[in-house]
């Protein structure tokens, strides 16, 4: 097959991008029916489409056969305090008929990109699409999160290691759970991830009393001879940050936190933790998890994986020297 005519993208393909974005969803949904049935439907897609496309500086590509819109593919920048000088792609940013037309598209719209000083780019794909995936790497991404789910069973059995206990923070031991917010991302910057944010004990403290005060997420921790060792943190999908649109089924809850301090890691406090935010959320009529880890955290990606946990979406990353 030629290669496609491919032209910056404008307003006026966005029907045509959510007919093809719906039919993508259609696809992933065969393999994993717990994602949301309503973006099926273009015109639900199209209001994801075009959210994502009013995004400020958003830019991208159209690949057109016989004048008809075969693919898109358009990103955004984000907070670069964060990111870096980047462009993302969101899950409802790019959309093809045949898997080789992304490797034109992102050919137009990473010039720009990279002439804008943008050089760090980040794409949210299907994880069950592989002709698509493998365009993705031919174009030099690679993995760097997984978004997982699964659903929530309507009896588990919490079986708690002898010597631990499972209950709810106490704010007079604020320092000990300090102690467990540092570690996560203390965690993320080792080899091989490499990745994490700093977050100072004053930071910490200041998040943790108004976590605390506020009581909109179900925090466990797990206790050790009374010492807190691990905590695991769930909250209404709709707090989480990336879990929207397409990615969110109705009513999902999203395990946003997961920490065990190394002297507790292997005990099975983890797996106990896991089954009680599930049997909390089989108590508040949630049908639904949602969860993601970095796949290069050699400990959350074989654990989450083996909880049951499904991957959905993969957020792909390349940065270019």
């Amino acid at each position: 097959m030629s290669a496609p005519e491919v032209v910056p993208f404008a307003d006026e393909h966005l029907d045509a991008a959510a007919a093809l974005l719906a039919a993508r969803h259609a696809r992933h949904r065969e393999t994993e029916p717990l994602l949301p049935a309503r973006f099926e439907a273009p015109a639900e897609t199209l209001e994801e489409v075009t959210r994502a496309w009013e995004s400020d500086g958003a830019s991208g590509a159209a690949a057109f056969r016989d004048g008809r819109l075969a693919g898109y593919l358009f990103g955004a920048p984000r907070d670069s305090g964060m990111w870096g000088e980047n462009v993302f792609v969101e899950a409802p940013g790019h959309a093809v008929e045949v898997a080789e037309d992304v490797r034109d598209l992102y050919g137009l719209a990473a010039e720009r990109w990279v002439e804008e000083g943008r050089p760090r780019h980040s794409v949210i794909a299907p994880s069950s699409d592989d002709e698509l995936l493998d365009a993705w790497w031919r174009s030099g991404f690679g993995k760097q999160q997984a978004h997982g789910i699964r659903e929530v069973p309507p009896d588990v059995e919490v079986s708690i290691p002898d010597g631990f206990e499972i209950r709810a923070p106490r704010e007079e031991e604020i320092e000990e759970l300090i102690d467990l917010d540092l570690a996560l991302p203390a965690h993320q910057r080792r080899s091989p991830v490499f990745g994490g944010i700093d977050w100072t004990r004053d930071e910490s403290r200041e998040e943790w009393l108004k976590t605390l005060a506020e009581d909109n997420e179900k925090l466990l921790i797990g206790a050790r001879d009374g010492r807190p060792v691990a905590c695991w943190a769930v909250v209404t999908a709709e707090l989480g940050s990336e879990n929207r649109g397409m990615f969110r089924p109705e009513h999902a809850c999203y395990l946003g936190f997961a920490v065990t301090l190394p002297d507790a890691r292997g005990s099975g406090i983890g797996v106990a933790l896991t089954e009680a935010s599930l049997s909390w959320a089989h108590d508040e009529g949630y049908p639904t998890m949602l969860t993601d880890w970095r796949v290069t955290n050699l400990l959350a990606s074989r654990f989450w994986p083996r909880r049951g946990f499904r991957t959905t979406f993969l957020r792909l990353y390349r940065s270019i020297p």
